[in-house]
């Protein structure tokens, strides 16, 4: 993808040229096209000969005396047609000795053809409106190529140094000064760079935006696509870029150029990038850190229905991300699908609120254990929400009872979805492990035990308690004899100064070691 000097607009409109200091000592007078003022200047010619146009190839400014025209009105209707034949930006038209007025046949023409037409009251030499001019255009094309390579070269250093996909964003958003937007084909967001709530306006209403928008660059909408081979795969999008076209349009390629090339270096598909968006949205939602009301542009534009929805927060354990992405396009259940964090894969569906939700999420976990082939996959899931603010504490809920029943030896008996209920008191216990009254308490019950260097105590404790304090069990797991277990339960009791054999007691140890164990992980 490659912007030649030549394919370069420039930066000047007819409107900015008319703004010159030079141009408005010569009291200019639009007489015709004023709604055509807008035209970008590619350069300026003075020219007089009738047929002026086959010496032009567009967007050019002519200035004229009309000396050859004078006293020929058909000369004069074809001057102006044959600079609309040839694209030019407009005609400026001195006057003087030729036209002490403007002539109405060269207006009417113009106003017919739509081509701007300029007279100045007052002569001057066209020679420094030409010089001020064309020197503008050539420093503002030099500046665009500046700039373009400058960008290059730094998201070429950032792409050879590993960094992913939102640090190149974040680049070309901070060169750009406006909303960055990449998409695949179908619209679907990938990722965003630029001021956050700049960001969100444009992805509040994505689709039908970038729809409507359609190809056309219009409002500071500036796309480039992105493929290779022959095929796209997906755009990158300025949004409501400020600058002038010609630049926006090199800044969007070079972007283009990078995010290839780092899709290439990097060896993934372009659904990667799909995943990496679906992985920082349910990590934020996770985490509480942007509130949910922030993040429904971004689940909206990332292709998450979310009008009227009942949203199923479901956390899988063993659970392979394509695999998962895959049965959901099999079972026809919009939602998405995020890697999170040991081992652990957060699933967020939303489902008409027609549809039994609960009966879907077990359908859905039932198959993926069947395809899975392995019981140990746990799906964890909190009540349905039927509020998208209510989101990220379902999703909460549910990872805290994946990690409830991620060491537990009775995956078996868990039914196919796993809730909080069926989690009992180790669920409890790790929705408050971070309350300080909770840990303030595992400390002072295991004190005994923590502050010694004896791990074995701790773990004998531990399973002892997890076995229904069942000695021979214990014993046997712990591969020690019946009297060496029962010295190590007096030296457990001894430092914690408790009778294991008092049910109470042993239930106050039982759910310390529980806080404990919660707080380590």
């Amino acid at each position: 993808m490659t912007t030649t000097w030549d394919s370069l607009e420039p930066a000047l409109s007819v409107r900015q040229v008319l703004t010159l200091e030079r141009v408005l000592a010569g009291e200019p007078e639009v007489v015709a096209g004023a709604s055509h003022l807008d035209r970008p200047v590619r350069w300026v010619h003075v020219a007089e000969a009738a047929d002026v146009g086959v010496m032009l190839s567009g967007g050019e400014m002519v200035l004229t005396t009309g000396v050859l025209l004078a006293g020929d009105e058909d000369k004069q209707a074809e001057y102006v047609r044959s600079l609309h034949r040839a694209e030019a930006a407009a005609v400026v038209l001195g006057l003087g000795r030729a036209f002490p007025s403007p002539p109405d046949v060269m207006r009417r023409a113009a106003e017919r053809c739509g081509l701007p037409m300029v007279v100045l009251h007052r002569p001057f030499p066209f020679a420094q409106l030409t010089e001020e001019v064309q020197s503008r255009l050539v420093r503002r094309k030099f500046a665009a190529v500046s700039l373009s390579e400058a960008v290059r070269t730094e998201l070429t250093a950032l792409i050879t140094a590993g960094a992913p996909l939102q640090r190149l964003l974040d680049e070309v958003a901070r060169h750009s000064a406006c909303p960055v937007v990449v998409t695949n084909l179908a619209h679907r967001v990938l990722g965003t760079a630029g001021e956050r709530p700049a960001v969100d306006d444009v992805l509040r209403d994505w689709e039908r935006i970038a729809r409507q928008a359609g190809g056309t660059e219009g409002d500071g909408w500036i796309r480039a696509e992105l493929g290779g081979r022959g095929e796209r795969w997906g755009r990158i999008v300025l949004c409501g870029y400020r600058g002038d076209t010609a630049t926006g349009r090199l800044l969007a390629d070079r972007a283009a150029e990078a995010l290839v090339l780092h899709r290439m270096l990097g060896g993934g598909a372009a659904c990667s990038w799909e995943e990496q968006s679906a992985q920082s949205l349910l990590t934020d939602l996770v985490s509480g850190v942007v509130p949910a009301r922030q993040l429904l542009p971004r689940a909206r534009a990332a292709g998450l229905p979310v009008n009227r929805r009942t949203f199923v927060p479901l956390v899988v354990r063993d659970g392979d991300t394509g695999q998962l992405e895959r049965l959901l396009r099999l079972l026809g259940l919009p939602g998405l699908v995020a890697e999170l964090a040991d081992g652990a894969t957060a699933v967020l569906l939303s489902l008409p609120r027609d549809q039994d939700a609960d009966a879907l999420a077990v359908h859905f976990a039932t198959r993926l254990r069947t395809e899975s082939g392995t019981d140990r996959t746990v799906v964890a899931a909190a009540d349905p929400r039927v509020a998208w603010d209510d989101v990220p504490t379902g999703l909460r809920e549910a990872q805290h009872v994946a990690d409830a029943v991620a060491d537990s030896s009775t995956v078996l008996d868990l039914p196919p979805v796993v809730r909080l209920k069926d989690v009992h008191l180790r669920g409890l216990i790790r929705l408050l492990r971070d309350d300080p009254h909770v840990q303030s308490f595992a400390e002072r019950e295991l004190n005994g035990l923590l502050r010694g260097t004896d791990e074995d105590l701790l773990s004998v404790l531990r399973t002892y308690l997890a076995t229904g304090r069942n000695k021979s069990r214990t014993a046997q797991l712990h591969h020690v004899s019946r009297p060496a277990l029962y010295r190590r339960l007096e030296a457990i009791q001894v430092r914690l100064g408790v009778d294991l054999d008092d049910f109470e007691q042993a239930a106050s140890v039982h759910i310390a070691l529980l806080a404990h164990d919660a707080q380590q992980q």
